[in-house]
């Protein structure tokens, strides 16, 4: 896993996609750390899908991404932990 460049400012986006359980997971892990997201569903909007597939490689939902250099697909409950983790740091 890269360092995390978390700032205050930091903004974490779940690309997700309706009826997705892992999708759901992940925002319900995210919201029990009190961590704030945007959520882009990527079936309604072409840019997002072509962005977390073609740019990032990606070909699953959930995506989610905190910056440029941490980002992954699918349910990973310590890839959120981390985050809320070196995000308390930083606060």
């Amino acid at each position: 896993m890269s360092p995390m460049n978390t700032t205050a400012e930091t903004r974490i986006t779940v690309y997700s996609k309706p009826a997705c359980v892992q999708c759901n997971m992940t925002k319900k892990a995210l919201d029990k750390k009190g961590l704030a997201y945007t959520e882009v569903d990527v079936t309604t909007t072409p840019a997002a899908l072509e962005y977390i597939t073609e740019d990032l490689g990606y070909s699953m939902a959930p995506v989610i991404v905190v910056d440029d250099d941490n980002h992954w697909a699918g349910f990973n409950p310590d890839r959120i932990e981390a985050v809320a983790a070196a995000l308390s740091r930083t606060a």
